[in-house]
């Protein structure tokens, strides 16, 4: 038996998690639709990168028995208008309407319909369904309550935000969470001090009604034998309490020092010498350089867990 269904899985939560369950549950090999970033945010107004919601499925996928795959998808329909041999569609009572146009079109292909199997939208505590959109906009945690320890972060940055979002979670288990456009108030390449006033002015900017306020911010720094890149994560919290942490530091190759000096961002340096590089707007300076073995997602996580250190829970 061989399922199919389609999402974009923007943050990644419990209604999701159940959806995936019972494509497991009633096939063996499941076929999953990731919709595009374009596609995406033709609906929304905030996406997470595509890289970002693909990592978080592939996470929860690698828990299940059976097989599965991951494809990118730019429509309603996706694969699964295309491959004969699927048997189960499994929709949401929300997207039920787009599992009738589904067998429609398979139909109008001469192709044989799909069951259809429909899962009963997933409640959170106050009631109302589990969503992205109120999950993003800091309304519910990702199972849906509305009484979790909140966090606000400085920055609208997907890769700052969702970094944030991993470490909390592993602590506390559920978190709230917003994020904010504010200023670092430093240069727009920080150097050296300049990294932690950023990130002490990005948390004290996002400090409004919450528990724990988070200002991250990546400088550059002249160590040893060259210019290393560093993240700082200052952590405020109501009583005015601070707490800091880095994560490990990696020197810049000597090309891109020699623009940095020069007074390029390392955001320009990149484009300029890896510009046949895609990857780099996906994966960040620490992304390229290492050929895909550190993510910039994995090394924010690390000055967010060192600031944390301070503050774990009994």
């Amino acid at each position: 038996m061989r399922s199919a269904l389609g999402g974009t899985f923007n943050v990644l939560h419990e209604g999701h998690k159940a959806l995936l369950d019972k494509a497991f549950n009633e096939s063996d090999h499941v076929l999953i639709g990731l919709t595009s970033d374009a596609m995406a945010s033709a609906t929304r107004d905030s996406v997470i990168p595509y890289g970002l919601r693909l990592k978080a499925l592939e996470d929860y996928l690698s828990t299940k028995d059976g097989s599965w795959e991951v494809r990118e998808i730019s429509d309603v329909f996706g694969p699964a208008v295309e491959i004969d041999d699927l048997d189960v569609l499994i929709v949401s009572e929300e997207t039920y309407t787009n599992g009738i146009a589904l067998n429609n079109e398979r139909i109008k292909r001469e192709m044989h319909p799909l069951s259809i199997s429909v899962l009963r939208m997933v409640n959170g505590s106050n009631g109302d369904r589990i969503s992205s959109t109120n999950v993003v906009k800091g309304k519910t945690s990702k199972r849906g309550s509305t009484d979790s320890i909140r966090v606000s972060v400085g920055s609208l940055n997907p890769v700052k935000t969702e970094a944030v979002r991993s470490v909390m979670e592993r602590i506390y288990g559920e978190v709230i969470l917003t994020s904010s456009e504010v200023s670092s108030g430093v240069s727009e390449q920080p150097w050296g001090e300049e990294t932690y006033e950023g990130a002490v002015n990005r948390a004290k900017a996002a400090m409004n009604d919450c528990d724990l306020s988070v200002g991250i911010e990546a400088g550059v720094f002249e160590v040893y034998d060259g210019l290393y890149d560093v993240q700082h994560c200052v952590i405020l919290d109501k009583a005015g309490r601070m707490t800091i942490g880095m994560s490990s530091g990696f020197r810049y190759p000597d090309d891109v020092i020699e623009l940095l000096r020069k007074g390029a961002t390392v955001g320009e340096a990149m484009k300029q010498l890896y510009t046949k590089d895609s990857r780099g707007r996906k994966e960040g300076a620490v992304g390229v350089l290492s050929k895909g073995l550190l993510d910039r997602k994995s090394l924010t996580e690390q000055s967010v867990l060192a600031a944390m250190i301070p503050r774990m829970p009994e």
